[in-house]
């Protein structure tokens, strides 16, 4: 009798078992770091998105997979402590973006080097293994093109 094709051979469990470690063991560590400067995770990674560049906030509630409204409350306690800014957007000036200030920036940047857990274990691998472990998550995370075929690599 053949092996259903569907079900993950135990190597596959126990890859998919460690990466659920790693992001739980990520999450927690985020989660300290976020609240020593008195955010919650969930500010904290809106604070480090709007850090990379400003975003409409119906994008970052996708991206965050939460409600518009509760993204909304979210920038607005981020607004209150000087963090974040709303702005028109330069494309299109009905559309407002929310935008790390140069605080906010701050904060951010402190909130990354914060995080031993995803800086330590990274720095033990070498720079080769580095890049193939980014690759891999990459390819993990790629969507299939039309038909099926090859996966596409993922935008910068």
């Amino acid at each position: 009798m053949a092996a259903d094709p569907r079900t993950p051979d135990a190597l596959t469990v126990e890859v998919a078992e460690l990466i659920g470690t790693v992001v739980a063991r990520y999450h927690e560590e985020y989660e300290l770091a976020a609240a020593e400067h008195a955010l919650t995770g969930a500010q904290a990674r809106v604070l480090a998105l709007l850090a990379r560049e400003p975003t409409p906030m119906r994008q970052l509630a996708r991206q965050l997979k939460c409600e518009p409204s509760n993204m909304t409350g979210m920038v607005d306690r981020l607004e209150a402590r000087g963090l974040v800014e709303r702005r028109p957007d330069p494309a299109d000036r009905r559309v407002k973006v929310a935008a790390a200030t140069d605080e906010g920036e701050a904060v951010a940047a402190r909130l990354r080097r914060e995080l031993k857990f995803a800086g330590a274990p990274l720095q033990g691998l070498t720079p080769a293994e580095r890049r193939l472990l980014r690759d891999l998550l990459r390819r993990m995370l790629s969507e299939p093109e039309e038909g099926g075929e090859e996966p596409r690599p993922p935008r910068p």
